[in-house]
């Protein structure tokens, strides 16, 4: 079983981030042998800075654990001014080797480009953290108009096609990647 961490990466108030990621959850699902974890970061209040020395908050030590224990992750975010929101960042900057040696894939939303620019801008950053994005992610180009009221997409060939193909590239390199931790730590 591949344990997938998904973070809901909106942070705002009405926000549209959890009707994203509810509908790549019930994808996730449908495609099977996932162990799904979903990360809201509204539910934590992320420090932006700590005193050195100070233990992490139980928060902050419960979200590094379920991140640490992930295999995989998928990133759900929205565009903000051409880039992804602080919260996204935030939780990033906080990690380092739980993101080491595992695939990310990205499913973003905004307007016109369909939160591209997010997407785009985090490959940089796990590229630093010797993180695998995936080459395959999922865009919504002004999803508000594309859900229906019960979270399900309005025309849901294409992105359930996306959402699969996604998740054949995560559970590949997730479990490569894995075995690889598994039999030869990384950095090691």
């Amino acid at each position: 079983m591949l344990n997938v961490a998904i973070i809901v990466g909106s942070t705002r108030q009405g926000r549209f981030g959890p009707v994203v990621a509810d509908w790549f959850v019930a994808q996730a699902k449908a495609y099977g042998g996932l162990e799904l974890d979903v990360i809201d970061l509204a539910d934590f209040d992320l420090p932006v800075t700590l005193p050195p020395g100070l233990p992490p908050t139980p928060m902050m030590a419960d979200l590094s654990r379920r991140l640490h224990a992930a295999d995989a992750f998928v990133v759900v975010t929205p565009e903000y001014n051409r880039s992804f929101p602080a919260s996204v960042k935030n939780v990033i900057d906080w990690h380092y080797a739980e993101w080491q040696a595992k695939p990310v894939g990205l499913i973003s939303y905004g307007g016109i480009s369909g939160g591209q620019h997010a997407a785009q801008a985090l490959r940089g950053v796990f590229a630093e953290l010797h993180a695998v994005t995936l080459r395959d992610t999922i865009s919504f180009v002004n999803p508000w108009h594309s859900f229906d009221a019960e979270g399900g997409h309005v025309d849901p060939e294409e992105p359930e096609q996306a959402a699969r193909t996604m998740l054949g590239r995560l559970v590949w390199w997730g479990r490569a990647l894995k075995n690889a931790r598994a039999a030869h730590p990384y950095g090691a």
